[in-house]
Order: C-alpha cells, then sequence, then structure tokens
C-alpha cells in the first residue's frame, strides 16, 4: 500500500500535528490502495501562516516572472502525466481514456488559457485622474471535489497563481492522490516555498478550519451545495470573499425540429460520461410528448451499447462510481424513481451483470418523468437519465427553470436562431447548442443555489483580484 501521510507546506513535505492515517479505497475492487493523514486546525494554521508570509512577496512578482514558473509548472506536469492519467483511474474510476483525454488533460489545458490570459492583461487603467488597479486578493483557501479533481484544482491554482495570489488546498480526501502528484509537480518546478501548500482532511475539520480562518482572504469552494452553505456560513464570521461551484440538475431541452437520433443518443452519452459524475450533467431531457417513445427508445438502445468494467480494461466507457456512499445514494434513488411511478426503461437497481464487486451502476434511464419526481428534483451524481415529456416549447422551457439550481443547460434544435432564443430564457450560468462543447476561456459557474462567482478563462482569474481605486493618480 502506498503511503502518502506527510503535508506540503511551506515548501517542505511535513509530518501532521497529529497523525491520523485514512485509507484511500480502489472503487474498482472496493479495497484501500493508499494511505493519507488527515489534518487538523493546527495543520491549517501552519499552511495558512506560510502562506500568510509569502504572499508579501510573491504579490510583488511581475508579470513575467508569474509566466515563466507556470510555463515550468506545464513542463513538469507533462513529465509526470501518465503517473497522473492512472492515479486519477485509480482512486476514482475514470476510465483511462476519459483519465488521459480529459480529466488530467484539464490540468494542462486550465494553465496554458490562463497564462494567455495573464500575457495580456491589464492590471492598471487610468480614468480621467484616477487609476483603477487590480490587485491579488490575498490568501486563498481552496476546497476541491473528487469528480474531476486535476480539472478544479488547476482551475483555481492557476488564476490564483496567476494574480500574484498565495494559497492552501484542501482536495477531497476520497480522491486525494492525485493533488499529492500535483504537489509534488509544484514542488518540482520550483513554486517559491508558502505560494502554494496542501493540507489533506475532511470538510468538517479542515476545510472548517479553512473557511473560519482570520487570514485567509478567500475561499473557492467546489462540491455538494450543502457543503458550500456550510462553507459561506463559516466564512461570514470574516467577511471573506466566497466563490462556489456547486450541484446543477441540468436540463437539455429537444426542441420538435431537432433530429432525434443524433439528440438523444449524444444526450445519452454526454449524461453517461464520467459515470454521471459531473455537476454540469445534462440529467433531464425534455422531448415533444408526441416523440417520447421514440426518443425513449432510442435512449434504450444507446444506454444498452454502453460498456461498463474496470476502468483500466479496454473498452471501458463507464466505470465504477467513486465510493460506497455514492454508490448507496444513487441505489436509493434509482429505486425511488421506480416507487414514484417512473418508467424504468433500461437498468435499474444492482449492480451490472458479470460485475460482482466494485462500486458499479447500470446505464439506467427513466422515461415518463415528471419534474416534481424526487429523481428530476435531486442531484443524483450517477449513470441516471431521466426524460421527462412536454407539450410546448413555452412549458419545456417552464420546467427546465423549475429547479433550485441553475448550472448548465442544453438546446438542440435544427435552427440555430431558435436555440438561441430558448438559451435566453434558461436560468443557467451555461448553455450549449447543439452538442457545443467546452470553451476554455468561457466563464464556468452557475445561477440560484449552483454557486457564486465564475471559474475558467479571464472571469475566473478577476475572481482573485480586488479592485483599487488611486484617485489624484494624473494630473
Amino acid at each position: 500500500m502506498e503511503k502518502k501521510l506527510k503535508f506540503y507546506i511551506d515548501g517542505k513535505w511535513v509530518d501532521p500535528v497529529t497523525p491520523k492515517a485514512f485509507d484511500v479505497i480502489d472503487p474498482a475492487h472496493e479495497e484501500p490502495f493508499a494511505q493519507i493523514s488527515l489534518g487538523s486546525a493546527a495543520d491549517v494554521d501552519k499552511a495558512v501562516a506560510a502562506a500568510k508570509k509569502a504572499f508579501s512577496t510573491w504579490s510583488r512578482t511581475s508579470k513575467e516572472e508569474r509566466l515563466a514558473l507556470m510555463q515550468k509548472i506545464v513542463e513538469v506536469y507533462q513529465k509526470r502525466y501518465e503517473d497522473i492519467v492512472k492515479t486519477i483511474s485509480r482512486e476514482m474510476g475514470a476510465p483511462l481514456g476519459l483519465s488521459k483525454n480529459a480529466q488530467a488533460a484539464m490540468g494542462i489545458a486550465h494553465f496554458s488559457q490562463t497564462m494567455k490570459v495573464l500575457k495580456d492583461y491589464e492590471f492598471q487603467k487610468v480614468e480621467g485622474a484616477t487609476a483603477i488597479v487590480r490587485e491579488p486578493v490575498g490568501v486563498v483557501g481552496m476546497i476541491t471535489p473528487w469528480n474531476w479533481p486535476i480539472n478544479q484544482i488547476a482551475c483555481k491554482v492557476a488564476p490564483a497563481l496567476a494574480a500574484g495570489c498565495t494559497m492552501v488546498l484542501k482536495p477531497s480526501e476520497v480522491a486525494p492522490m492525485n493533488a499529492i502528484l500535483f504537489a509534488e509537480v509544484m514542488d518540482e518546478a520550483g513554486v517559491p516555498p508558502g505560494v502554494f501548500n496542501l493540507v489533506n482532511g475532511d470538510g468538517p475539520t479542515v476545510g472548517e478550519a479553512l473557511s473560519h480562518h482570520p487570514d485567509i482572504d478567500m475561499m473557492s469552494f467546489t462540491g455538494s451545495t450543502r457543503a458550500g452553505i456550510a462553507v459561506a456560513k463559516a466564512a461570514a464570521d470574516t467577511v471573506k470573499r466566497v466563490a462556489q461551484e456547486l450541484g446543477g440538475k441540468s436540463a437539455n431541452i429537444i426542441l420538435d425540429d431537432a433530429d432525434l437520433q443524433k439528440a438523444v443518443a449524444g444526450g445519452v452519452m454526454n449524461m453517461f460520461t464520467n459515470s454521471g459524475q459531473s455537476c454540469n450533467a445534462p440529467s433531464r431531457m425534455f422531448v415533444p410528448r408526441a416523440k417520447h417513445d421514440e426518443a425513449a427508445a432510442i435512449a434504450k438502445a444507446t444506454a444498452e451499447k454502453v460498456k461498463v468494467g474496470d476502468p483500466f480494461a479496454e473498452g471501458t466507457v463507464l466505470g465504477p462510481v467513486v465510493s460506497e456512499t455514492q454508490y448507496n445514494r444513487i441505489q436509493n434513488l434509482i429505486q425511488k424513481g421506480i416507487e414514484e411511478g417512473a418508467t424504468l426503461v433500461t437498468g435499474g437497481p444492482g449492480r451490472p451483470e458479470g460485475l460482482n464487486r466494485g462500486y458499479y451502476v447500470k446505464p439506467t434511464v427513466f422515461a415518463n418523468v415528471t419534474n416534481d419526481m424526487t429523481i428530476a428534483r435531486e442531484e443524483i451524481f450517477g449513470p441516471v437519465l431521466s426524460i421527462l415529456p412536454y407539450e410546448t416549447e413555452e412549458e419545456a422551457v417552464r420546467l427546465a427553470n423549475d429547479t433550485p439550481y441553475g448550472l448548465s443547460g442544453y438546446v438542440q434544435s435544427g435552427n440555430l436562431d431558435r436555440a438561441r432564443k430558448v438559451a435566453a430564457q434558461l436560468r443557467t450560468g451555461n448553455v450549449h447548442l447543439n452538442g457545443a462543447g467546452m470553451d476554455m476561456n468561457a466563464p464556468f459557474g452557475g445561477y440560484k443555489q449552483s454557486g457564486t462567482g465564475r471559474e475558467w478563462g479571464e472571469f475566473g482569474f478577476e475572481e482573485f483580484l480586488e479592485v483599487k481605486a488611486v484617485l489624484g493618480y494624473a494630473a
């Protein structure tokens, strides 16, 4: 068993103040494969002190110095790329191809995009006699999830670093090994001591200590809405900035002029990517009532072709979900869908045939779902799709917006102008038209209970900046 029991604080690997070992479980085999330490408030104090000390010098570095360091980080990251790929697949169950082409790749993508933003960014503008100056916000506490682990680390660390901030990262204790590799990359790249710090631990202990800490100037959190509320409450006492990327229950509206085969099949595969463990997954598929049964048949055929299996096996499309806790929650929600009267099209409770070990979930499709059912209201975070029929375009939009979440939305139409008009009515931070993918410079974040603030590109970069007005600057 691999043991990584130290934290990265002030440029060194140090022992926790109070040792507390924690097993990391391989979700494909339900066995521990690594061990980390869970930190305490005392470890957070040490990391924050190091970050606060480093801020006085790092915040005053030039754009050129930051760019040079970020380029070095990318070079070292590329050298460790295969290690990162295999680690992500091992600890959170993503198929190897997904880890290589998407999960690990997002680390380089965020650093590369942030470098482009930094290169052209103007930190000071003079308007009349006043200088408008943008300065680093300070010491940032970061809490990241297990579902897209390196993606969420990089989309916080890269812009914070570029802005001149220092930071303390608490990754998910469920999938922490990739973050330890990331810290090794930062160390080898020569990040100055105290600029980047890593303390492993759980939310109620390390997360709470970060959020409460008077010397943390900003909290950047990605995770569940429930945990995000706890972070915001803990941060309120010191009136620190809080940026949150939280849950979602995204609608995929298929209009009556869309290519039904393409739209439904694409929606199913998008939903099942990463075993449905994406906050922006299109989990509610709205289809015209007249085409509902045809859509359900397409979804069934598509889902039943999806290969579920070991993340390291060739051809695997769907790996396990991340943990026993997640597996049990998903099973309970599938059962709830059956009990509340949704039509089970394919999948259902239990493991897929031939898989008796590991947290594997059957690719599941429900039809005849109504928007008041539990499976249409709660974020399932597994490979479970709900198909909801609608009568009119207006009803589809109304139902799509009838959710406490507002992270992402999807519209499929044979007429781009019509799709744009529907997109304009959706109360979500992102809308994807006709299968459009991600844009690394586009802001990522949500309305309502899906969060506050934005990540990615220039918008994500500016989250880590304060604005200062210097009056009388010009004669």
